[in-house]
């Protein structure tokens, strides 16, 4: 079964999790079956679905008219009537693993025999379920998370006797669905996001239990200065005390007395009313920036997630990569642990874990082998040149923000991947962008083109989850908006949704723009109590009149595309469908001229922009003579009285 095999799906389970994967697969283009036990189930799933899609149109999130993606689904009752078709069956039941046997055998009398069969479970073992199978090679894991129609994660497992042909499928059909997938290639328990995230709730736990710190010391401290969505007792007070009581439970694991107190209490979180914060009398989760101390030993909680995170990078179940992807889009991390562990420095992880072990000689403590390979190897983190990530000069870096893609025809292509965070700036991307752009080699660059991944943004600002504890009176403006707009070739804005602050500014030092009409442009800072600070108060004031540049700058209200090329803010407005044919118009124009005279114009264009205009025509008059004795100036001369199209060297 490859993916051009899949056209029919079947998703088993109609309640949230079930009715959220269909609408998905649906929206995608797939046609969908979902059934479940009962017609009142399924019933209720179909309007689940129905008013998803309503919403999603009113948001302008999806493409096409509700009454389209519902013409794609069917629904049943009767399971060989669902799956007697299905190239592709993703079951969606309740996690226990007698329900899962009993479906599975079914699965393997009624489908197909070259169908793929995905557990969507969350805990489960994959290599248990496929026994009840006579084809476990087909049976692959496929992890969404809730809602499936919000979270763009999901997690493909491998069973014990997966084979790389059926996982590799149900990759691709993962991002077939415009989702994003990540391999864990052994059926751990927890697989990765749970696996790593589980120390993040767990190692508060005990550390409250044990009287140094408190509840509202720890969740202020984790999110004010380490920049979590939330704070761990806030987390379990959202997901239910007792999901993670049972997890623990069934993988054998020491509870930590404060969890026991609450499960005995049956003070579970929001669903009771009460849990670690009062949610009925009380005001819920009420700490605030006042309650993060300086003294909250928040290491002890981060070298434990960095430490999950090295033993399934040691026992390869999952990469560095696929392990921050997944808790960056899975768990709302500000970045990956192991980016966030070779800032901190290894061996400074690997000492506190030496101590923990040493000092209470649990388990959870002893470091794994693969970190301390890491550190006898010397390669302790981002300051020693490498870590879990390479660093260092040289143009083989890992990047972990950015897509790069250098093409033939000389265009660098940079995509800002940071979909959970709109594609919003952090330090890490505007370093990587840097980096590139001063160690790419230049001749072998035409132009270069900057867009957001995913549909909603090209990048909606700068990520302030990121920037957590810094002493603002210490911060220094990075140089990433001046090295773009310096970069000695054109330079190209994608712009396809949200372009504001500092996306805004990363545009505005770009020398073309190119947006779709949904695109929206600002700046918000005011709202802040800020002002644009890469450069975007005085790029726009040159750009736009001065009443202008002020209203956008003052106001902090955003303008549509239209209005922003009306301006003069960005080159063209387009409609989605004309939007890639005109990008692609402009960058043949760009990746085809004359690169020296283009590099001369960018120039002198550039600097005598800010200077006296006698100073700016001295330096056009300069460069224009200097390009009159290039090859390329004789080409072009050649191709235009030739009538031909002229074929530019750079010399």
């Amino acid at each position: 079964m490859t993916l051009e095999d899949i056209n029919r799906v079947t998703v088993l389970g109609a309640g949230n999790m079930g009715h959220g994967i269909t609408e998905v697969v649906a929206i995608a283009g797939y046609d969908v079956t979902m059934r479940d036990i009962e017609q009142e189930l399924v019933d209720d799933g179909y309007e689940d679905i129905e008013w998803s899609l309503e919403k999603l149109a009113e948001n302008g999130r999806i493409d096409e008219a509700p009454a389209d993606v519902m013409a794609r689904i069917d629904t049943g009752v009767d399971l060989e009537t669902a799956v007697e078709d299905a190239d592709l069956v993703i079951e969606a039941a309740p996690e226990q693993m007698e329900i899962k046997h009993d479906i599975f055998s079914d699965l393997d009398e009624f489908t197909p025999e070259d169908a793929i069969l995905a557990s969507n479970t969350s805990s489960l073992s994959i290599t248990e379920i496929a026994t009840a199978t006579e084809r476990p090679e087909q049976v692959v894991g496929m992890h969404f998370f809730n809602p499936p129609v919000k979270m763009d994660l999901v997690e493909v497992i491998y069973g014990g006797e997966t084979t790389d042909e059926t996982a590799e499928t149900a990759y691709e059909f993962v991002e077939s669905i415009d989702k994003t997938p990540i391999y864990v290639r052994k059926d751990v328990n927890g697989f990765v996001v749970n696996s790593v995230l589980g120390p993040f709730g767990g190692e508060a736990a005990w550390m409250v239990s044990e009287g140094v710190a408190d509840i509202r010391e720890v969740d202020g401290t984790m999110v004010h200065e380490r920049g979590y969505p939330m704070g761990p007792f806030e987390l379990g007070d959202l997901t239910g005390i007792d999901i993670g009581y049972h997890v623990r439970k069934e993988a054998g694991r020491p509870i930590p007395p404060i969890v026991q107190e609450k499960v005995d209490a049956e003070e579970l979180g929001q669903k009771t009313g009460k849990g670690y914060y009062d949610h009925e009398g009380g005001e819920g989760a009420d700490y605030d920036a006042a309650d993060a101390s300086e003294d909250f030993d928040w290491l002890r909680i981060e070298a434990r997630i960095i430490n999950e995170a090295a033993k399934l990078i040691g026992n390869d179940v999952a990469t560095p990569e696929a392990i921050d992807t997944g808790l960056r889009l899975g768990a709302g991390f500000p970045e990956g642990p192991c980016r966030r562990a070779d800032k901190i420095g290894l061996g400074t992880v690997l000492e506190k874990l030496d101590d923990l072990y040493e000092e209470y000689g649990a388990d959870r403590y002893e470091p794994a082998g693969y970190l301390e390979e890491l550190v006898e190897e010397g390669n302790t983190g981002e300051d020693a040149g490498a870590g879990f990530y390479e660093y260092g000069e040289s143009a083989d870096r890992d990047y972990t923000t950015i897509n790069v893609e250098h093409n033939d025809d000389g265009l660098l292509e940079v995509e800002l991947d940071r979909q959970a965070r709109m594609n919003a700036l952090n330090q890490d991307m505007m370093d990587e962008i840097v980096h590139l752009l001063e160690t790419v080699d230049q001749d072998e660059v035409r132009a270069v083109t900057f867009e957001g991944a995913g549909d909603r943004a090209f990048c909606a600002g700068a990520d302030i989850t990121g920037f957590a504890g810094i002493d603002p009176h210490e911060v220094e403006v990075t140089p990433v908006f001046q090295t773009v707009n310096d970069f000695p070739r054109p330079t190209l804005a994608k712009i396809d949704g949200f372009c504001l602050g500092g996306g805004h500014e990363l545009a505005l030092a770009c020398d073309l723009r190119v947006a779709t009409t949904d695109s929206e442009f600002g700046f918000p800072e005011i709202d802040l109590g800020l002002i644009p600070g890469g450069g975007g108060t005085q790029r726009a004031v040159r750009m736009l009149t001065e009443a202008r540049a002020k209203e956008l700058v003052f106001r902090g209200e955003r303008i549509d595309a239209e209005t922003a090329e009306e301006w003069g803010l960005i080159n063209r407005a387009v409609s989605a469908e004309e939007f890639d044919d005109t990008v692609e118009e402009f960058v043949s124009d760009l990746v085809n001229g004359p690169p020296i005279a283009l590099r001369k114009a960018k120039k002198v264009m550039n600097e005598g922009r800010d200077q006296d205009i006698s100073v700016g025509l001295e330096l056009e008059a300069q460069a224009f003579g200097l390009l009159l004795s290039t090859d390329d100036m004789m080409e072009g001369a050649s191709a235009f009285m030739e009538d031909r199209a002229p074929e530019f060297e750079g010399k």
